[in-house]
């Protein structure tokens, strides 16, 4: 994959200033959409009947974003992180959230080593490709929050002293609904850290057959191929950033995001960060599907995953029954898709 391998030399060497981005090129799209097309059907491998959400993983992965998965238990969360990192080959970290976890248990802490008497950085889990943070809503927010720089920034500041994290990073989050026992509701900021939110939900009734079949790859995680490198996905990824997105594209997320700012039954609305993460989705998802371009179908898909958790009702309509997944639906159909020149 030439073109991506010359994406991946220019983004990692800080002595080529990017002056003048260019655009994928078609051997580009070609070249992305067959890898994303291999990675998805090394995950299915171990994760049956929902390629949809595993699509949107990927595609966070590719946009260095970070991907919450709000289910109960026992859906395949968790196997779908580990599917996920077996297929792009990187390392895989996991934290298990509890209640008594501390902040340095997820980004690690200083040791003195007897030996020389070097005081030196011991690296947390955090230290990975991909971060699997599974029940992150059970821990205290002083820990969730030991989460919040590594994910925005990339970056670990342990004792004045910042250490980078590999590439491509990525942090899959796994939740337990909140009405469950021992469960903590995740503060706004770090919700806003995540690029997108889904639900893996139960299989239909033909995977839930197969996957109950003896015999089945179902969770099988280690049967996972590796399809990718770590260095393809951050080659990817930083191409990819520079696929295009027309004007008109850009107004009407604008303008889907004014429509759930000011729906009455919302108390905080979408930022300008979710916005822009949701045209950083776009373009890569546009790639996947083997188009150099976004159209307002891509919109469509990805607003509510990427819009919704950003999306906090006041008090009263919660109380009504309404959800941020319903208001983003009705912004979405409030306001006119851009049409085709001559339409």
């Amino acid at each position: 994959m030439p073109h991506l391998r010359e994406a991946l030399t220019d983004a990692r060497n800080p002595d080529v200033p990017d002056v003048s981005p260019t655009p994928p090129t078609e051997q580009d799209i070609a070249d992305f959409r067959s890898l994303h097309e291999r990675l998805g059907d090394a995950v299915e491998q171990a994760v049956h009947g929902k390629r949809a959400v595993v699509d949107l993983v990927l595609v966070a992965t590719v946009a260095q974003g970070h991907v919450l998965l709000e289910d109960v238990p026992g859906t395949g969360k968790t196997t779908l992180a580990r599917a996920v990192a077996q297929a792009l080959g990187g390392g895989i970290g996991r934290i298990q959230f509890t209640p008594d976890l501390l902040p340095s248990d997820v980004t690690g802490t200083t040791v003195f080593d007897p030996r020389d008497g070097e005081i030196r950085f011991r690296p947390g889990p955090v230290f990975a490709h991909v971060v699997l943070a599974d029940e992150i809503n059970r821990a205290a927010a002083k820990t969730q929050s030991a989460l919040l720089e590594v994910m925005a920034e990339r970056t670990v500041t342990v004792d004045g002293e910042g250490h980078r994290v590999p590439e491509p990073f990525v942090v899959i989050a796994t939740q337990n609904p909140v009405d469950l026992d021992g469960t903590y509701r995740l503060p706004e900021a770090q919700l806003d850290r995540f690029l997108l939110r889904t639900s893996l939900g139960y299989p239909d009734a033909e995977h839930e057959i197969e996957v109950l079949r003896p015999g089945s790859t179902a969770g099988l995680v280690e049967d996972v191929k590796q399809v990718a490198t770590p260095e393809e996905v951050a080659a990817a990824s930083a191409r990819l950033a520079h696929l295009h997105v027309a004007e008109p594209i850009l107004r009407y997320v604008r303008e889907i995001g004014v429509a759930v700012r000011t729906d009455p039954r919302v108390r905080l609305g979408v930022s300008t960060r979710g916005l822009r993460a949701l045209v950083r989705c776009l373009q890569v998802y546009a790639a996947a599907r083997g188009r150099h371009y976004v159209v307002p179908s891509d919109v469509q898909r990805l607003a509510e995953p990427v819009l919704a958790h950003r999306t906090v009702l006041a008090r009263d309509a919660l109380l009504a029954g309404h959800t941020s997944a319903t208001v983003v639906h009705e912004a979405l159909e409030s306001v006119q898709p851009p049409q085709p020149d001559g339409a």
